[in-house]
């Protein structure tokens, strides 16, 4: 894995991809890392830049702001696809600078076959603007094997989601909205929602094993649509949030994908 890694983050000089006709780097980074800020000043650039903030919410290493805006919400507003509506930024307090989940990255991750490098590139092209400017991380993926993305053989894929409760929209959106912690629950279509609940502590632990700088992943996301209220594999959603993360590193959190599942499914019972 490290070796495949490492292959890929050197592929930097290679021709180009092509997406819907725009020339996409081969390989993307996950995110872009700004100059340190603090989180008002960052909550005041979005909003110049015509983002909504949609909360906040303290990490162990700085604060994870979430933002959206109509655009984001138009390509996202289908089924299954929600999930890509919502960007994060870490103001990251240990590290001092601005850690900016890409939206080409996820973008193409979360959409797949229904990816929008349009909408994508102008995110990142108004985040630039707001932040810049921004270097890449050492984190990266070939922009081709994103839609694809699995740690290894037997690993989820995007779509494995994990069913964590069930019953009428309205319902499971209440349950989001009254438990403790919630950060905030976006209303993206009209049968679709993504809300951002808070976890056991201890769970939420696990970043001070795969790196504080990623930590942005947390709150955790939870997809609610068609009766039922889905979430990402924790085994996905980690590895494609830390894709330098070895199958070594990977088994010191070898508890934290149950957990995860099981703090989830205590929301929505």
């Amino acid at each position: 894995m490290s070796a495949l890694v490492i292959g890929f983050c050197g592929c930097a000089g290679v021709s180009p991809e092509a997406e819907a006709g725009v020339k996409v780097e081969k390989v993307i980074s996950a995110y872009k890392i700004g100059a340190y800020s603090d989180v008002e000043s960052v909550k005041s650039k979005l909003a110049s830049a015509g983002f909504e903030v949609v909360g906040t919410k303290a990490t162990d290493s700085g604060t994870t702001v979430l933002f959206t805006n109509a655009q984001m919400k138009t390509m996202a507003n289908k089924p299954t696809r929600a999930l890509a509506a919502v960007g994060r930024i870490l103001v990251d307090d240990e590290h001092k600078q601005l850690s900016i989940a890409n939206p080409i990255y996820f973008g193409k991750a979360f959409m797949q076959g229904e990816y929008n490098h349009a909408t994508s590139a102008a995110t990142l092209a108004a985040l630039e603007k707001a932040f810049g400017p921004l270097k890449d991380s050492a984190d990266k993926w070939e922009f081709a094997g994103l839609a694809g993305y699995h740690f290894m053989v037997g690993m989820p894929y995007y779509e494995e989601m994990m069913v964590v409760g069930e019953g009428s929209t309205a319902d499971l959106v209440a349950k989001a909205q009254k438990a403790k912690g919630t950060t905030a629950v976006v209303k993206v279509g009209e049968d679709r929602y993504v809300a951002f609940v808070e976890m056991d502590r201890r769970t939420n632990g696990f970043v001070k094993k795969t790196g504080t700088q990623n930590a942005q992943l947390l709150p955790w996301a939870v997809l609610i649509e068609g009766g039922q209220a889905k979430a990402l594999s924790a085994k996905y959603f980690i590895a494609i949030s830390y894709p330098l993360l070895t199958m070594n590193e990977f088994m010191t959190i070898a508890t934290v994908p149950g957990a995860i599942e099981n703090d989830l499914k205590k929301i929505f019972k």
